[in-house]
């Protein structure tokens, strides 16, 4: 999506920005992604679905998906590096080269389904590393939590019935999509929030994920990080704040750190007010290091 477009390059832009203006650039080694294969892609979203998007990937121009959803003639590259930013990141884990990682990466992926693009998404990035490491690794259990504020419909869409995979989702309701509100399947844990809730409340509504992830005992944590419920953001109505994804980061690093040798990838999805982005990305990553 262009300049204009809430999904704009600036987001990775300011990110990087931040990252070396806090110093934490010295510390993260930085690794440039490969593509996303079709096998990789065939894991999560259903070959008809994948073709479609490679045939009608524009060469020229703009492609609207949806109101939201454009591609121009990039935006098939940047999904597939996008895409493959988490595979590579499993491989980095799995390998025992790195102990955390995070993939700031555009466009996003949790509203992709197994057979749609909406939202901003193509292809489903945290939902295929999932799959990835159960098929490539032979993990038995990937625990994937979504603090973005809208709700996680497309990684929904692709792990619901799986046992292997349990999924977290918190998100401001009712809003877009206007799904995560009914029943679901056993491996899913919905939680709707109010549009005003405080970092109190929040805080407290996310805790009780943390005794069934622990019962869960993942093998790897994946975190689909949107950072679009900052009081700063005018995409939602939440209130939330810097130390907030910080608390929340340090309660899943915990947690990985207790059941799978600390093995936790973040993937970026939402946040929209370019400086807080920065900012609060930091604060993120600052529990990631453990810094």
């Amino acid at each position: 999506m262009g300049q204009q477009h809430p999904e704009q390059p600036a987001r990775l832009s300011v990110i990087n920005d931040q990252i070396i203006s806090s110093g934490l650039s010295f510390v993260c080694p930085q690794y440039h992604s490969e593509k996303v294969t079709l096998e990789q892609l065939h894991c999560a979203h259903l070959h008809s679905y994948v073709n479609d998007i490679y045939k009608n990937a524009p060469t020229h121009g703009v492609l609207n998906i949806d109101a939201d959803t454009q591609m121009m003639p990039a935006t098939l590259s940047a999904a597939q590096y996008a895409a493959g930013a988490g595979v590579m990141a499993v491989d980095l884990l799995m390998q025992k080269k790195h102990r955390a990682a995070f993939c700031p990466v555009r466009p996003p992926g949790h509203h992709a389904e197994k057979d749609k693009a909406m939202g901003f998404c193509f292809f489903n990035n945290v939902a295929i590393a999932a799959k990835y490491a159960i098929k490539h690794y032979g993990l038995e259990r990937v625990a994937i939590i979504d603090f973005d504020v809208h709700h996680g419909n497309g990684t929904q869409s692709i792990v619901q019935g799986d046992k292997q995979i349990r999924l977290f989702s918190s998100f401001q309701h009712p809003f877009y999509p206007y799904s995560g509100d009914g029943p679901s399947a056993d491996n899913v844990h919905n939680l709707p929030l109010a549009a005003d809730i405080s970092s109190e409340q929040y805080r407290q509504a996310v805790s009780q994920w943390f005794p069934l992830i622990d019962d869960f005992s993942p093998e790897l944590i994946l975190i689909s990080a949107g950072f679009d419920g900052h009081i700063a953001d005018s995409m939602s109505s939440h209130a939330l704040i810097d130390a907030d994804y910080h608390w929340i980061t340090q309660q899943l690093v915990a947690l990985a750190d207790q059941h799978c040798g600390g093995k936790i990838i973040s993937m970026l999805e939402g946040g929209y007010a370019i400086n807080a982005l920065g900012r609060t990305v930091v604060a993120h990553l600052r529990a990631l290091l453990k810094s």
